[in-house]
């Protein structure tokens, strides 16, 4: 039988002979890739996968845990203990992995924990979002018009009762009809001051000012989540704006070099909820500066 340790030294042999292959254009890219960084001081990465490589520009200053925590997976610096054999191993996390969830023209998406053999790192990480950079402190739910802000994506009176009134009303110790019908003038007066940031914090995200944030476009880097302060090894690319994440996913980087990389793979949609064995292979991700 062939041990799960023995598998890794063969996929990193192959990794090791790809780099070897195409080592000439790795430099090539490499080189604009640093030219293209904001600061050639942050920690620069390369995705090597099955489509070709693409290059990340970390920001350890807008989000100082999360790019450690990324950084030490790919580096293979976090130790998990195998629920089989009981032993423990320290894996570059991303080697072999897939981009297991991909929306043509969205998103593609990575290192889920559900598709490694090691599953999820103990620790899952607080959300570094600063939601006043973002101006969500100022955008209000409801426009003067009364009309639902757009980037809620409440799409009907279900939705909004479930997003909005429901909080709202908790927070106004509100529980019955009578007392919707005695404080109608108090919630519409809640309603007309409610802000994204303020109904974001009802579903649990929790904001800092320490560091500065950056939109969701195209090109970032972030990281997925099943909930607020929910952050582990799993990983998006944007391949559009995406004003309606913002305050929702912690940004960690953007690609500088590679980008028509990342839209090749998120021309074919992968469904997350199966194995798809097409789906496009992470060979590895390693810091190169």
């Amino acid at each position: 039988m062939i041990s799960r340790s023995h598998n890794w030294r063969l996929l990193h042999a192959a990794i090791l002979l790809f780099a070897i292959q195409c080592g000439g254009a790795l430099r090539a890219d490499l080189n604009s890739a640093r030219e293209a960084m904001e600061d050639q001081s942050n920690p620069l990465f390369m995705i090597t996968s099955s489509r070709g490589s693409l290059y990340l520009e970390l920001f350890p200053n807008e989000a100082p845990e999360n790019v450690r925590n990324f950084m030490a997976l790919a580096e293979g610096e976090l130790s998990f203990l195998d629920p089989i054999s009981n032993a423990s191993y320290s894996p570059r996390y991303y080697d072999g992995m897939r981009f297991h969830r991909v929306i043509p023209g969205f998103v593609i998406q990575g290192g889920s924990p559900h598709y490694h053999p090691l599953g999820m790192p103990e620790e899952v990480l607080a959300d570094e979002i600063n939601a006043n950079a973002l101006g969500l402190d100022r955008l209000p739910v409801l426009a003067e018009d009364g009309s639902i802000n757009p980037i809620l994506n409440v799409t009907n009176q279900e939705d909004f009762a479930d997003r909005v009134l429901t909080p709202l009303y908790s927070e106004l110790n509100i529980g019955t009809l009578n007392e919707v019908e005695e404080q109608q003038s108090q919630i519409v007066a809640s309603l007309q001051s409610l802000t994204v940031m303020r109904l974001y914090e009802y579903e649990g995200f929790a904001y800092q000012n320490l560091f500065p944030t950056r939109g969701i476009t195209r090109g970032t880097l972030a990281l997925a989540n099943d909930g607020p302060n929910r952050n582990g090894p799993e990983f998006f690319i944007a391949l559009t704006d995406a004003e309606w994440l913002n305050g929702r996913h912690t940004v960690i980087g953007q690609v500088v070099e590679g980008m028509e990389i990342a839209v090749s793979i998120g021309t074919t949609a992968v469904d997350p909820g199966s194995f798809d064995p097409s789906s496009p292979y992470i060979y590895s991700i390693r810091r190169v500066n």
